[in-house]
């Protein structure tokens, strides 16, 4: 049996923690109770992918994105600070499922918790399905969720364009270039026009 928070009222994603060491995590809260519900960066990234996905079949394509602004891109808002410090439900995921709700054109987030099991001493992971938790947003919700995370991942350590793997400032043999082409962090500076004479 799940735990429908229904209709969310606050939602979003952010990190804790310095880049390299950052943990991921969702959240929200309803009239019904509140989630933390912690991943790991690919599974955020993804489930902003998979929103993006499904807001451009049911647009037809037109999905609105982040406006390039002056000086990069603005930096995530994080959890507010009225958010309860004890949460209702407070997990590591193991188990997410998107859909989407014609009828009554809402998102349905089904976030189910992992449990670490000893079995014949190896560790298990136990996906706990009855536990889950369910969250109810709209396209709009959707849509500025899946920027909000963007914002999160790319506050980190820059990523591969190949392998996705963090860059930490050196070279890096990359996998999926079989290790033969080495990737070195570059950084380009904006040049006001006002200066390019």
């Amino acid at each position: 049996m799940s735990n429908d928070l229904g209709r969310i009222e606050t939602l979003g994603a952010d990190a804790v923690g310095m880049p390299g060491q950052r943990r991921f995590r969702l959240y929200a809260r309803s009239g019904r109770g509140s989630a933390v519900v912690w991943m790991e960066k690919e599974h955020l990234r993804t489930l902003a992918e998979t929103l993006e996905r499904i807001l451009g079949a049911i647009a037809d394509g037109e999905v609105l994105r982040l406006e390039a602004r002056p000086g990069g891109l603005p930096s995530p808002t994080g959890m507010p600070g009225d958010f309860p410090l004890t949460p209702t439900y407070d997990f590591q995921v193991g188990q997410m499922k998107l859909n989407f709700d014609e009828h009554n054109e809402m998102f349905l987030l089904s976030l189910a918790p992992m449990e670490i099991i000893e079995e014949r001493g190896e560790p298990q992971a136990l996906i706990l399905e009855d536990e889950a938790v369910v969250l109810r947003f709209s396209p709009q919700e959707a849509l500025e969720l899946s920027n909000e995370i963007g914002l999160v991942v790319a506050a980190g350590r820059p990523v591969c364009p190949f392998c996705h793997m963090p860059l930490d400032g050196g070279p890096h043999a990359c996998v999926k270039q079989n290790g033969h082409h080495k990737i070195v962090q570059m950084e380009i500076q904006d040049i006001d026009e006002d200066e390019e004479e």
